[in-house]
């Protein structure tokens, strides 16, 4: 594929809205195969489901793919700023879980997230998930780590803050994304399909606007900060593979650490790949996950067969009341 080739996304196999408060709904899209043991992707901050296409397109064959945006992102409208924060998307993230498992029924399902969505999904009181595959979450170690971690958090937040807002064109904004160090590894076609995932044509018709402002973006950068140092991946609820960056790389967003030592997890990194690892290498990123799954005992199911209802589960995860947090959190 050379740079001047669109990535098309295909129509999805079906879709249902889920409301997830008054004022607030998210689509979402069912790809690949309806057979197949089932994978829930979302994004990373700022980002949208739709831009990881080059990398969940290569698991429709063998895997029934449920993609939907977080709150203030990608097909989503913009709603208050105040309620785009980490409890909320928790919150939104269960509410989410269950209405797939409503709509389409009780089988194998495995989170598969990155960066910011990783952060949610662990945090999460939900367990439904057979497993997790995180890529390059923003795990926080103590001690001398967090401070360097913290100033991170704080650089991202204020660089986002500068960002520019509005472009004349999404070709205008793809130019923009070739001369930004973070978008410099990422294959053919993705800073076109950056733009078309994450601008959207301005309410005035005078050019294109952040799908997500930069300020919300900003916002949960902040947030990140104050809830990585929670995530305790010794008490995972269930089977885990966490394929990180090159933690020998210079980074653009936040530091990525090797968790080799970490007994809890499978830990893998993509050698010479940055944090945004499945738009860098998409097809190894596709392999991990495949590999990952088959020795879990996720069977590949063909068209039209029943996948294998064998299942690796962690010990039981007592469930909590997201509301109740969420509405102490909300004032």
């Amino acid at each position: 594929m050379t740079e001047a080739t669109m990535w098309t996304i295909p129509e999805p196999l079906a879709t249902f809205d889920v409301r997830i408060d008054e004022s607030t709904v998210t689509t979402v899209r069912r790809y690949g195969n309806p057979s197949g043991p089932r994978l829930v992707l979302t994004h990373g901050n700022g980002l949208a489901a739709d831009l990881y296409y080059p990398f969940w397109s290569l698991l429709a064959d063998d895997f029934d793919l449920m993609v939907y945006d977080l709150r203030n992102h990608g097909w989503n409208e913009v709603g208050s700023q105040r309620d785009h924060n980490i409890p909320t998307l928790i919150f939104d993230h269960d509410i989410i879980l269950d209405a797939i498992v409503r709509e389409y029924g009780e089988k194998t399902t495995v989170g598969v997230f990155h960066s910011l969505s990783t952060l949610v999904a662990l945090l999460s009181f939900n367990d439904a998930y057979s497993a997790l595959v995180l890529f390059d979450p923003p795990l926080c170690k103590p001690a001398s780590s967090e401070l360097e971690f913290i100033e991170a958090a704080e650089r991202t937040a204020a660089m986002t803050r500068r960002r520019t807002e509005r472009f004349k064109s999404e070709e205008q904004y793809a130019e923009v994304l070739a001369i930004v160090p973070g978008f410099a590894r990422v294959v053919p076609g993705v800073r076109d399909l950056m733009a078309r995932s994450t601008l959207r044509e301005s309410a005035d018709g005078n050019g294109y606007e952040l799908r997500c402002p930069r300020d919300y973006e900003a916002q949960i950068a902040e947030y990140v900060r104050s809830f990585s140092p929670l995530l305790d991946l010794s008490i995972l609820i269930c089977p885990t593979k966490v394929i990180g960056a090159d933690p020998t790389l210079p980074y653009a967003y936040l530091p990525t650490f090797d968790l080799s030592h970490a007994s809890a997890v499978d830990y893998d990194f993509v050698p010479q790949a940055s944090h945004f690892l499945q738009l860098e290498q998409p097809a190894q990123c596709a392999a991990m996950v495949r590999e990952y799954l088959t020795g879990l005992g996720f069977r590949k199911a063909a068209h039209g067969d029943p996948e294998d209802e064998t299942r690796a589960r962690g010990p039981a995860y007592r469930s909590r009341d997201t509301s109740q947090w969420l509405r102490r959190w909300n004032g």
